[in-house]
């Protein structure tokens, strides 16, 4: 098992009394990159960004190495937690990337925030619901089994994963899958999302991989029919982690931040 964020530099920040751990890597305008539900399959796809932007990418509350505050309930708390980090760090304005459960938050943050987003990515972006596509409940669905839907080909993510059961990585889970189920367990699609995202009027791209098990591929034109601005880019031979299975998509966003 490798470490999945070796190439990365570590910050500790506390905001409104929770520890914050950022990872940085590059120079540049910043990018930040807001990952999903879980991040332990780590962020080599993202180095490459770092050659032309300063890649900053938090742990949410509640994941991985950052604190956690039970009273943050709601999407809407950790949207005004990156309101203060990025005050915090004396970041005006952004290009953010959001990914999964990050891609929801992003949304949300650039819908109330515009004005600090320059350029906005969402990659397999939850939240929305589609009755004729409407993809498993991930909370019936037991984790060993969700591990082999994220990918087409595992040996991507296998590295990442104990060759045996591990207590510690198995308990970070289950943290990660506490905090998911505290935000979306009652209300897993934001039903007043739609009629906000009309806000997005920056430049917006929209990744996805053709074989997405998780969030369905047809969600794309979902997501496209509502933000105004908005390009599509779906890759063929890829899951749900379409950053870490296809270059093409890493070099994709690029581009397009550029």
């Amino acid at each position: 098992m490798i470490d999945p964020f070796a190439q990365f530099q570590r910050e500790t920040h506390t905001i409104n009394g929770v520890k914050t751990v950022i990872l940085t890597a590059g120079r540049g305008e910043p990018l930040v990159f807001l990952h999903g539900a879980g991040i332990w399959h780590g962020l080599g796809f993202a180095l490459p960004w770092a050659e032309k932007f300063r890649v900053i990418v938090p742990f949410h509350p509640g994941f991985a190495e950052s604190g956690d505050d039970p009273a943050m309930t709601e999407m809407h708390d950790y949207v005004m937690h990156y309101v203060e980090l990025f005050d915090a760090l004396g970041l005006d304005k952004v290009r953010l990337v959001g990914f999964s459960l990050g891609g929801l938050l992003a949304a949300k943050f650039a819908v109330a925030h515009g004005h600090r987003v320059s350029r906005l990515v969402l990659v397999g972006p939850a939240g929305l619901h589609d009755k004729a596509h409407p993809g498993p409940d991930l909370f019936k669905v037991p984790p060993d089994q969700i591990t082999r839907m994220l990918v087409t080909n595992f040996d991507v993510i296998k590295p990442y994963l104990p060759e045996t059961p591990d207590l510690d990585f198995m308990g970070a889970r289950y943290r990660e899958g506490t905090t998911l189920a505290r935000l979306l367990w009652e209300h897993p699609w934001d039903k007043k999302l739609p009629r906000y995202l009309h806000r997005l009027t920056m430049p917006t791209l929209l990744v996805w991989g053709e074989d997405d098990r998780l969030i369905p591929v047809q969600m794309a034109e979902t997501w496209r029919r509502l933000i105004p601005k908005t390009e599509v880019a779906i890759f063929k031979g890829a899951g749900h982690l379409v950053l870490d299975e296809k270059r093409e998509a890493v070099d994709a966003v690029q581009r397009f931040l550029s």
